[in-house]
């Protein structure tokens, strides 16, 4: 997902605008893992009747529970809509709905496997975002579920910690373009002019992922990419959907999308899932990366600003985020740092170091620019506004983290401990222990202290330095000094020292966490160097003073 205040000259292309709505402070608190600690969804299949106009649906939710311990009631969230009648294993069932759930009644037993049907229906105020296009005026329906507004329209279990495989079958006016998860199943004619589509996603997501688009739009093929880079056998089919008055736009930016995927492939893991497309849409961010089917801004297709760097960032959350999703909301960073740090990543690959140390300067300024990095942590735990999650901590400074630890264990260790932590959690959940526990198996050395200092505290380092000749050692004197806001840090600091000819000679130093420290360091001069330069690749979270 990518928001607006990513939008700062260096790194513009993270993100598009976002259209965060004034409900935000109204949203539900974070919930404690386990959500629904006896049941387990495996998989929905949701039919949806759209109006030919307004915003009224009508929709049925057939889905396969596992349920692990006694429970005479099955709880579903579901908000806004009525629940016309609801059945298990195809018999009716008694049923009650209150504000935020639908209860229903089920046989007492355990570790069994459940069916139940929801029928229900009404206006749409959520999650299903239904309007007329403010372009051309013709209808759109757009999924969008982030954090946890899939309840708005669907009956789910609805939390990242419960995936589920599912089927989509959506009717609508036949002049409409219904793109969904999965693969495309069929294609039906029905009566009054309307249009029966089925899409099929057979590996399993998080509910905030379920998603159909349905309005006018134009399908342009990217062709078949990163053939035999895909968990299934052949080529990833790539695709964008856009307005049909924009079909000159495209493939334009999505140019690279092809190469995009095959370099996050070859970089951690294959493909994982069935096909991707890319939609022009109508949500409230500026991009969303719903499995298999991305959504961008409306605004960004019109304004034919949609940038390389947004789309790598969603195209990356299909490993991270989509496949290995943060399992409590409280780790979104798992999600969001991945994405912003692997767009970075497509950055250095595509465009050089120079490009890549500039996004990456860019990335620490609003770091150190924002107020929640110095008043929250990355991990923030005691956050209830989900949607205040979405923020420069969970974003740049969790991807500036991964860039730090990448530089603390050397680049081997750091890409081969991301596919292990991929490849042990995928199609699952995980959290930030699951990859600290990974990459200590493959540095050698316990990490804990790194993670604390960069994901539970909130801040940066705040650094001040002098050197000094010592002409009778040949050696250059470095002191560091940190400052008094937080805790002092430990780390690696990269340090270049200059001769008089402008020739650097890069060395690395270990910095305790304490306030002062004089270093020597690791090299023999004949005579003082011209200067020193601190941080030189931009690997440090933190500010620097030269004495």
């Amino acid at each position: 997902m990518s928001t607006s205040w990513t939008r700062s000259p260096a790194v513009a292309a993270l993100a598009a605008a976002a259209c965060l709505t004034s409900s935000a402070a109204a949203q539900p608190s974070a919930e404690r893992h386990p959500y629904r600690p006896t049941l387990d969804a495996l998989h929905y299949d949701l039919t949806i009747v759209l109006p030919d106009t307004g915003s009224r649906i009508a929709g049925r939710a057939a889905i396969a529970l596992r349920r692990s311990a006694s429970a005479d009631t099955i709880v579903l969230d579901l908000l806004d809509l009525t629940v016309e009648r609801a059945e298990v294993d195809g018999r009716p069932a008694e049923f009650r709905q209150d504000s935020a759930t639908v209860r229903i009644a089920v046989p007492t037993g355990t570790g069994d496997s459940l069916g139940v049907t929801v029928h229900y229906g009404g206006a749409v105020r959520d999650g299903l975002i239904i309007r007329r296009d403010s372009a051309t005026g013709r209808w759109t329906a757009f999924g969008d579920n982030w954090p946890n507004r899939a309840r708005h329209w669907i009956p789910s279990i609805d939390h990242p910690s419960d995936k589920a495989t599912v089927t989509w079958t959506v009717e609508a006016p036949n002049s409409r373009t219904v793109v969904a998860n999965g693969v495309l199943v069929e294609e039906t004619p029905i009566p009054d002019g309307r249009l029966r589509t089925v899409w099929r996603q057979a590996i399993p997501i998080s509910t905030y992922l379920m998603v159909f688009g349905a309005a006018e739009m134009a399908m342009v093929s990217l062709g078949e990419t990163a053939c035999g880079l895909a968990e299934r056998p052949g080529c990833v089919p790539q695709a964008v959907y856009v307005d049909p008055g924009l079909r000159d736009y495209v493939p334009g930016p999505f140019a690279e999308a092809g190469a995009m995927v095959e370099f996050f492939a070859r970089l951690v893991a294959p493909y994982p899932y069935e096909k991707l497309a890319h939609l022009q849409s109508a949500t409230r961010f500026g991009g969303m990366e719903n499995a298999t089917a991305i959504f961008y801004s409306d605004n960004a297709f019109r304004r034919r600003s949609v940038g390389t760097g947004l789309i790598a960032h969603e195209i990356a959350h299909q490993w991270f985020g989509n496949a290995v999703t943060e399992r409590e909301w409280s780790h979104l960073w798992l999600s969001e740092g991945f994405a912003t740090y692997f767009g970075q990543l497509w950055t250095e690959h595509a465009r050089g170091d120079s490009a890549f140390q500039e996004g990456m300067r860019g990335v620490r300024n609003q770091i150190i620019g924002a107020n929640v990095v110095a008043e929250r942590p990355v991990i923030d735990t005691a956050q209830t506004n989900l949607l205040a999650l979405l923020n420069v901590n969970s974003y740049q400074k969790g991807g500036f983290v991964l860039h730090m630890l990448r530089g603390v264990v050397g680049d081997s260790a750091f890409f081969g401990a991301l596919r292990d932590y991929y490849r042990a959690n995928l199609h699952g959940t995980a959290l930030t222990a699951d990859l600290r526990h990974a990459v200590e198996r493959v540095h050698g050395a316990p990490l804990g202290w790194f993670f604390d200092q960069w994901l539970r505290r909130p801040g940066y380092a705040e650094i001040s330095t002098r050197w000094r000749y010592d002409a009778s050692a040949r050696r250059v004197i470095l002191e560091v000094r940190q400052g008094n806001r937080w805790p002092p840090y430990r780390f690696p600091l990269a340090v270049a020292v200059r001769d008089a000819a402008g020739t650097g000679r890069r060395m690395i130093v270990e910095v305790e966490a304490a306030r002062e420290q004089r270093i020597t360091l690791p090299v023999e001069l004949d005579r003082a160097p011209a200067g020193l330069l601190i941080d030189p690749d931009v690997q440090l979270l933190a500010t620097f003073t030269t004495h």
